[in-house]
């Protein structure tokens, strides 16, 4: 019998390997308590997982994020603490107040390659790349 659902559901789920880990997944919601979705028929809980996710009876993509979720140790928040948040905003209106910010950087940047093109020599490149003639 498990053969046959195997064969059933490689039409589902192409990778076999991911076949393993979802119908191992399910069958250990099934263990934990989870209504199935397909008549037992006296079948162990590998095999009724099998038989829904031939099927179609459950969502593949749910299965598979309940998967990852379950893998996972450490699960990270996305909320920003709130020193960190409190020392950003005060940035912010630091630069804000002073007036400086990216145009300071743009600014320094440019001193800069306006003193490297002065301070070429003679058969090196210019600023605009082409070599100068001497």
């Amino acid at each position: 019998m498990a053969r046959v659902t195997v064969e059933d559901c490689v039409d589902k789920v192409t990778n076999r390997f991911d076949l393993v880990l979802l119908a191992g997944q399910r069958s250990r919601q099934i263990s934990a308590g989870e209504e199935l979705t397909v008549d037992r028929d006296n079948d162990k809980n590998p095999v009724v997982a099998l038989r829904e996710i031939a099927d179609t009876t459950i969502e593949n993509e749910e299965l598979r994020e309940s998967l990852i979720r379950s893998m996972q140790r450490h699960v990270e928040h996305d909320e920003p603490e709130e020193d960190d948040m409190a020392l950003l905003m005060a940035g912010q209106e630091w630069s804000a107040a002073t007036g400086s910010g990216d145009d300071q950087g743009a600014a320094d940047a440019s001193e800069e390659e306006t003193v490297d093109a002065e301070g070429a020599e003679p058969g090196d490149s210019d600023a605009t790349g082409e070599p100068e003639e001497a």
